[in-house]
């Protein structure tokens, strides 16, 4: 994939980690793919690097709760370019603060989609900037997509990958680079099911209420990524508040890592749909704080 060899000089080949306690809890062997060792400390340096790779523009600009914000500062900055985040006022503090560490200006604003965007727009109106969005960008979703190559490669006999859905940019990118044979399954927060809901009934659906502890899996699913995960027809399982947090915890005692709740999201759901076959979980990301916020 092209996207792979344009990024790789930026980014770490992050490690695939197990646990026999988590194979036995789930009856298969399981590879976490960290995500929390990537530049910025997770996955979404990837898709950001490769759309900035790709532009000649000297500014850019987002919408982000955090992540992808990082990302794209880090990404503007390793291509002398300015990058500008739209951030809304619930964003987690240390989010905020990673953004900031890579020399990115941020824009606050509401909680909602809506809110997002329309300041969004303001900053392109008053800078010219190109937007790279978090995920509805054919760039974003290809470099997220390298993830996939680099598990499959790493772990040959993996049979199913699992992973988070929240705008939809890892899904789309991973789904689209599975190797044959290889099973993608989504999960999402039930208080940000949008996704699971749009694919059931065949037609996206708006940004459910900001309430869900997993930050990173507030967004609604994009339009182009809906597109791409109804066309492979992807399965995406539910779960609880408490289970998230359940699952996060028992992450970080048995795999000793820090990850943030949305990271836990896809380990919570196949914990309640146990796999008789080797199983990756990508751990999207470890930018959380023992506060929570």
């Amino acid at each position: 994939m092209q996207a792979a060899s344009r990024i790789a000089p930026c980014l770490h080949e992050t490690p695939v980690l197990t646990s026999r306690s988590i194979d036995q809890l789930v009856g298969a062997p399981v590879y976490f793919k960290c995500e929390m060792f990537q530049r910025t400390g997770s996955f979404k340096a990837r898709g950001a690097l490769n759309a900035v790779g790709q532009t000649g523009a000297e500014v850019v600009a987002t919408h982000s709760s955090g992540n992808h914000g990082a990302a794209l500062a880090y990404a503007a900055r390793e291509a002398g370019k300015q990058a500008i985040v739209v951030v809304p006022d619930d964003a987690s503090a240390a989010k905020v603060a990673n953004i900031e560490r890579y020399e990115a200006e941020t824009v606050g604003c509401g909680p909602t989609q809506d809110d997002r965007e329309s300041t969004l727009a303001e900053v392109v109106r008053r800078t010219g900037a190109e937007v790279v969005h978090p995920y509805d960008d054919y760039r974003v979703i290809a470099g997220q997509g390298t993830v996939m190559l680099e598990l499959s490669r790493q772990v040959p006999s993996i049979a199913e990958v699992w992973l988070p859905v929240g705008g939809g940019g890892l899904a789309s990118g991973c789904v689209v680079a599975a190797p044959d044979g290889v099973r993608v399954v989504g999960a999402e927060p039930e208080l940000a099911g949008d996704a699971a809901l749009g694919l059931e009934l065949g037609e996206r659906q708006p940004q459910m209420p900001p309430r869900t502890v997993a930050d990173g899996l507030r967004a609604a699913l994009g339009r182009r990524n809906f597109g791409i995960l109804q066309s492979y027809g992807l399965d995406i399982h539910l779960v609880s508040e408490s289970e998230i947090i359940d699952a996060q915890q028992l992450l970080m005692s048995c795999l000793k890592v820090i990850v943030e709740p949305s990271s836990a999201v896809p380990f919570a759901a196949l914990l309640k749909t146990p796999s008789d076959r080797p199983v990756g979980v990508v751990l999207t990301g470890g930018n959380w704080r023992a506060d929570g916020y």
